[in-house]
C-alpha cells in the first residue's frame, strides 16, 4: 500500500506501488484498475512483470451508474476503512502515518473476523 500526496496522478502512484513490491506478487496474473490507470501503465507493467493490468470501462453508450466487474471490492474496502473514524479525514502531516493508521483498520478489521 502507498498513500501519496493529493497532487499525484492515480498512474504515477500505481507506478510508486508496483517500485515497491515485495517478491509475493508472483502469484499475482491480473489487477483490474479503473479507467485513470489506463495508457502507458498498462505497456509499462506488461514490461516489467508477469502479471497484467485489466482496464475496467463503464460502456460508453450508458450514463447511468452500473455495476462494474470487480470494482466491488474496491468500494467496498473502502466502506470498511470508512468506519474508522482516523481515517475519515487526512489528520496526519506525513504519509507515512496515514499508511500506518490503514493498517491499523484492516488489521482491526480481520481480527474481528477471527474472533
Amino acid at each position: 500500500m502507498v498513500v501519496t500526496v493529493a497532487s499525484v496522478r492515480d498512474r504515477d502512484g500505481a507506478r510508486l506501488l508496483l517500485h515497491h513490491l515485495p517478491g509475493g506478487y508472483k502469484k499475482l496474473r491480473r489487477i483490474w484498475v479503473d479507467g485513470g490507470y489506463g495508457g502507458r501503465l498498462v505497456d509499462w507493467v506488461a514490461q516489467r512483470f508477469k502479471f497484467c493490468l485489466e482496464v475496467v470501462l463503464r460502456p460508453r453508450e450508458t450514463r447511468k451508474s452500473m455495476l462494474l466487474p470487480r470494482r466491488w471490492v474496491v468500494k467496498r474496502t473502502f466502506g470498511w476503512l470508512n468506519h474508522s473514524c482516523r481515517l475519515s479525514k487526512s489528520y496526519e502531516r506525513l504519509t507515512r502515518m496515514d499508511e500506518a493508521w490503514v493498517y491499523i483498520a484492516m488489521t482491526r478489521i480481520m481480527l474481528r473476523r477471527l474472533t
